[in-house]
């Protein structure tokens, strides 16, 4: 289902109650659930109860997020990491973020290979264990096998908290079920489970659509609507599929006269870079390149270099918005349009920091927060980049 096209940079701070903004768009979600009030407890997490199906937030209906504690750059070399240290939190309004929370948390996401997931687990370890808490984050490498394995490791190590991206949505609802069964508190990034506590969300079809959208407008001005059009997505993952899906009928809607000639999964830059080689060699005529990630938007900028054809013919359009991403803009190279969602990886774990702790303070949390989608363009870059 269609949802808002957001403009504005996402928000973390708690009201103590608030109401679903209002927004432009084809359609509105559910009226947003009462905001759980600040917390300065650190007790230790009853068992979970089963949320409300209706409750509904978006990001942008709080506050602005504080900064991730330290520097929040992708983890370097690895694909897990695990301590825990004393003192206080950063600041964060709404959670009192300062308060002592020693919570275990275990996190799963899908590929550290990709700088935004990377980047936020990285944040999101510092804000953690700076209130005095234990993290451990892993990587799956998109294998369910591994995933549930990873959970049910989770489980038996005693965390408070599971932060879970999962590989597939089906198969880690039953390890979740048995998780909180056991007290434990579910965060779910990117997919909307029955055995979370909250779903923390993006509509991928909609994301899709305005990268589409950018890059039809684009070349309907530099070409008069008529180019080759290539498409970088990742079916493997439902949602992703649906990102990729948008990107193509909003293309077809607003191009009608272009033409997708060449369509192929890359999640990360190596992949980008090969794909996007693959497909300069077999349609030298293509002009637009529209990725579902900056992984894949910065491996088809680096191949649009070494092609030997002038960078001002391309166009390259995708979601994360991430420095490399915005280096290539500023350096007026062929990335053209980018979607931050939510905002950097310091912004996205300061969020997820601000959630677990209100869970781990046994606050009452929405079951479905609907992430904030911020268009990158040369105009509006100097926002966002080196922030």
């Amino acid at each position: 289902m269609k949802s808002p096209i957001k403009t504005t940079l996402a928000t973390a701070a708690v009201a103590a109650a608030f109401m679903l903004a209002a927004c432009g768009g084809t359609e509105s979600q559910p009226p947003a659930a009462q905001t759980p009030p600040p917390s300065a407890s650190a007790s230790a997490p009853a068992p979970a109860s089963a949320p409300s199906a209706g409750d509904t937030a978006r990001t942008d209906d709080f506050a602005p997020a504080v900064q991730a504690a330290g520097e929040g750059g992708a983890a370097a070399g690895g694909t897990s990491s695990s301590g825990s240290s004393a003192g206080s939190g950063p600041a964060s309004a709404g959670t009192d973020a300062g308060a002592v929370r020693p919570m275990k948390v275990g996190m799963s996401v899908q590929d550290l290979s990709n700088q935004i997931f990377a980047g936020a687990c990285d944040s999101l370890e510092k804000l953690v264990k700076g209130g005095g808490g234990e993290f451990t984050y892993l990587d799956c490498k998109s294998n369910v096998s591994a995933q549930v394995g990873q959970i049910e490791n989770f489980v038996a190590s005693g965390v408070d908290i599971i932060v879970i991206q999962p590989a597939e949505a089906n198969a880690v609802e039953a390890p979740l079920a048995a998780a909180r069964a056991r007290g434990i508190k579910v965060y779910c990034w990117d997919e909307d489970i029955e055995t979370a506590d909250i779903n923390w969300l993006i509509d991928n079809y909609e994301l899709g659509r305005m990268i589409g959208k950018a890059a039809a407008e684009w070349l309907n001005v530099k070409y008069g609507g008529k180019a080759d059009v290539a498409i970088l997505d990742y079916p493997q993952l439902e949602i992703l599929l649906k990102r990729g899906n948008g990107i193509a009928d909003a293309i077809s809607e607003y191009a009608p006269e272009a033409t997708v000639v060449a369509r192929d999964s890359a999640i990360n830059p190596t992949e980008g870079m090969s794909k996007t080689e693959t497909f300069l060699q077999g349609h030298p005529e293509i002009r637009v390149i529209a990725a579902i990630g900056g992984g894949g938007a910065i491996g088809a900028n680096e191949a649009v270099k070494g092609s030997g054809k002038p960078i001002d013919e391309f166009g390259i359009f995708a979601a994360d918005a991430t420095p490399e991403e915005m280096e290539a803009m500023k350096n007026k190279e062929a990335v053209r349009h980018s979607i931050l969602i939510t905002g950097g990886p310091k912004e996205i774990a300061a969020e997820i920091y601000r959630w677990i702790s209100l869970m781990y303070d046994n606050k009452p949390v929405e079951r479905r927060v609907y992430r904030e989608f911020i268009p990158v363009t040369p105009e509006n870059l100097d926002k966002f980049y080196n922030k």
